[in-house]
């Protein structure tokens, strides 16, 4: 086989690998995050400190595939104020640029950057502060939303406001560096430019987008706020957060009953003590069969 012939063929059978980046840890009330659950039932896998403050990650995906890296969410960035980062309690070793460096990689390395949705603590490391201007903190990187959930970002409703920050968002459009997913008419399943397929919902928030990649002839969906933890998954335990509950709950039904009969492994990003999860189904519905690391 000539070498052109050999390149094209190792190309075009190149495995896919993900890796988590971990960009630190913060917290948030615990019944903030459970709704209407009672604390007794979710604090039995989500302890809270004095303050009822919870312990969260925010555990970023980088994905390689080919010559495209592709990092899923940002993180919560540092360029806020000090008052601003008071009321969520940053701890941890963990920061994007560690993660990556763990993983072999650096922020010039990154061609694309997947948004999950536009909350602040999934964008906020999209946007760094360089003196006095706001700039994409991945120089070469396309950044990827969808145009719904970008209009409900940026003409936000009184419930979300404080989640929309201007100055995470904005800049991506005015850099030229951002594109949009079209996510179709309705459809719970959609394909993407990148490579991958992934869920819209609409409960949290409208349009997030939940990639779902093939690695080594198994499954993973990265949940963002759709499931951020292990806790959440009995279909009632949805977050305070959430715009549309009723919809979160049939949307969590649907894609966690698929998930348990087809062995799907889900990346859980808000989960401060498990990587990944695997469901079984039960007479109550789906439940967790075990909790592992990502890459075991």
């Amino acid at each position: 086989m000539k070498m052109s012939g050999l390149l094209f063929f190792l190309i075009s059978f190149t495995v896919m690998k993900i890796h988590p980046i971990h960009t630190g840890n913060f917290k948030l009330d615990g019944g903030a995050m459970f709704g209407v659950v009672p604390k007794q039932l979710w604090s039995r896998t989500n302890p809270a400190d004095e303050k009822n403050l919870c312990t969260w990650a925010m555990r970023c995906l980088l994905i390689e595939d080919g010559d495209r890296l592709t990092l899923v969410d940002t993180g919560i960035g540092d360029k806020q104020s000090d008052k601003f980062f008071s009321h969520y309690h940053l701890h941890g070793e963990n920061t994007m640029d560690k993660g990556l460096a763990d993983a072999g990689f650096c922020r010039d390395d990154i061609t694309d950057v997947f948004l999950t949705h536009l909350h602040f603590d999934h964008v906020g490391g999209a946007v760094q502060r360089r003196g006095d201007l706001l700039v994409p903190a991945f120089d070469k990187a396309t950044f990827w939303s969808n145009e719904r959930h970008w209009t409900w970002a940026t003409d936000p409703n009184p419930r979300e406001k404080a989640s929309f920050l201007k100055e995470n968002i904005m800049p991506l459009q005015e850099s030229g560096q951002l594109r949009f997913i079209d996510t179709g008419l309705g459809e719970q399943r959609i394909k993407t430019e990148l490579g991958f397929d992934c869920f819209v919902v609409n409960g949290h928030t409208e349009a997030q987008m939940c990639p779902i990649l093939e690695v080594n002839g198994e499954t993973h969906v990265y949940m963002a706020d759709l499931l951020p933890s292990v806790g959440h998954i009995p279909l009632p335990f949805v977050m305070g957060y959430d715009t549309r509950p009723l919809v979160t709950i049939s949307e969590k039904s649907t894609i966690l009953e698929e998930a348990a009969t087809k062995g799907y492994r889900l990346i859980l990003e808000h989960d401060a003590l498990n990587e990944s999860c695997v469901l079984q189904q039960t007479d109550k519905g789906p439940r967790l069969l075990e909790a592992l690391p990502l890459n075991r």
